[in-house]
């Protein structure tokens, strides 16, 4: 089976496709990407002291740290001197670890979010965030090329490696924890303790989020923060239906509010006082608010296309420049690369504030909400209240229907354009966007977002309306179009 890189890596299924061989030869090619002199295009303005080094961590997955221990020994056998993390790590301070280390690039074992029988590949550049597409393109080259030439990949003795200097293990930890403690105010944290309970859902932010708030006061409960390569048979998702063990925790009054982490950490979720699911659309829009209200910040804001509609309003308010992206963080990436961002972020959950690595970031976006909620002295259900009375109502809601063959993405583009609707729900529609699928927006400010896969027969319907029923009539509409095309 080929192997390619999408826009957040590659994964596959552990034993099937995400081999021992499989993975010795992407680390091969990702070598011969970075040694081909091309990694670096576009790094003006970034110091890379260190262009033959390379920083690897891992997750908490079956098998992460010895495909990692594996992804080492290649590239030492290329010359290439490799800082190892000690344990499983947050995907965000593996990022960060390369840019503190001055490294030319990252590479993080984990399938993120997916079911426990995937693993992955995270690729990093040296600023810190994901690799570019012409990067990862960069490596798929060289992988078909290596194959073609039958060339197998370069391997060293991982002892061997270490006693030469060349496999290095160190704590990502300490180093990210300093940096989070310039972007989070933990004096604020400490005068008003609020009482956390923090889901790691087995994943590799597990004991992070709790280590940091030592010496605020805050009064801290981990669930799901053992070692569990199986995730508990679920998917290390923070989305309301696989947090049932947090809404127990809360409902038991083990603390005020919940957070909760993905498989690598890049991702959050929240859960108020009264089991309420607050999802990533509401938590970026409070950062928005808290930073600009409390910090007089200011500077561009960008979301995905899938994004809500409450952060447009919410920077019209405030004067501030909205830019809108495909779905995928590294598109958020390059906006924070190029200018003064305040805040990006995606439905799914990544989000990343200035001053940090252009990277989601789920432990930092979770110190921010505890100081959120420290620093207000209300709820977090209050918050919340009133962040919808200011740039609300909202509903949002989100289906993958299956389609009964696979589609031309673009000839289902064109479709949906030509035969866009005046009204849908009986409300105008004013604008169509085609940045990534075809986004319907009414006069209202609700919108429908459809977006055909490119990979397989699933059409993706995004909906966000002023009121349910307005939610629903953009959902049913979105499952028309899919029966039409399907």
């Amino acid at each position: 089976m080929p192997i390619h890189f999408g826009t957040d890596g590659w994964r596959a299924v552990i034993s099937d496709t995400f081999t021992f061989h499989n993975l010795r030869n992407v680390a091969q090619a990702i070598a011969d990407a970075i040694a081909s002199g091309s990694w670096e295009n576009g790094s003006e303005g970034f110091e890379i002291p260190n262009k033959q080094t390379v920083v690897v961590g891992f997750d908490t997955r079956f098998l992460s740290d010895r495909y990692a221990a594996d992804v080492a020994r290649v590239l030492a056998a290329n010359g290439f001197t490799v800082y190892l993390a000690q344990s499983d790590a947050p995907t965000p301070a593996i990022s960060y670890a390369v840019r503190h280390l001055g490294a030319i690039a990252g590479i993080m074992i984990t399938a993120s979010h997916n079911a426990p029988r995937y693993n992955g590949v995270k690729l990093k550049a040296y600023y810190g965030g994901s690799a570019t597409a012409e990067q990862c393109r960069r490596v798929e080259v060289f992988l078909n090329h290596n194959e073609e030439r039958a060339r197998g990949p370069n391997l060293m003795d991982f002892d061997l490696a270490r006693q030469n200097g060349l496999i290095q293990r160190f704590n990502p930890i300490p180093a990210y924890g300093e940096h989070l403690r310039a972007l989070i105010d933990f004096d604020a944290i400490a005068e008003n303790p609020p009482r956390v309970v923090v889901d790691s859902m087995y994943g590799s932010g597990r004991g992070v989020i709790k280590g940091f708030l030592q010496g605020t006061g805050c009064e801290v409960q981990e669930i799901r923060g053992e070692m569990n390569p199986g995730f508990g048979g679920i998917h290390p998702e923070p989305i309301r239906k696989h947090l049932g063990a947090l809404a127990g925790a809360i409902s038991t009054h083990m603390g005020d509010f919940g957070l909760a982490t993905d498989g690598d950490a890049d991702r959050i979720g929240a859960m108020d006082e009264e089991g309420h699911f607050i999802d990533p659309h509401k938590i970026m829009a409070l950062a928005l608010k808290y930073l600009v209200e409390e910090r007089g910040w200011r500077g561009a804001v960008v979301r995905t296309v899938s994004t809500t509609s409450m952060i447009d309003r919410l920077a019209r308010q405030y004067g501030l420049d909205v830019h809108e992206t495909p779905v995928g963080f590294n598109y958020i990436a390059e906006h924070m690369l190029k200018g003064e961002i305040l805040i990006g972020g995606e439905e799914s959950g990544g989000m990343s504030i200035r001053g940090h690595i252009p990277e989601g970031d789920g432990i930092l976006m979770g110190l921010l909400l505890i100081e959120i909620v420290a620093k207000s002295r209300r709820s977090l259900a209050e918050l919340v209240e009133q962040l919808l009375q200011e740039a609300g109502p909202s509903h949002y809601k989100r289906l993958d229907l299956t389609l009964s063959r696979p589609i031309s993405k673009e000839k289902m583009k064109q479709t949906l354009l030509e035969n866009a609707p005046a009204k849908i729900g009986g409300i105008e529609v004013k604008d169509i966007r085609s940045l990534d699928g075809i986004k319907y927006i009414l006069k209202d400010d609700s919108w429908l977002l459809v977006r055909p896969s490119g990979t397989e027969p699933v059409l993706r319907v995004y909906a966000e309306g002023r009121s349910v029923d307005g939610m629903e009539a953009l959902i049913d509409f979105g499952k028309e179009i899919a029966i039409k095309t399907g």
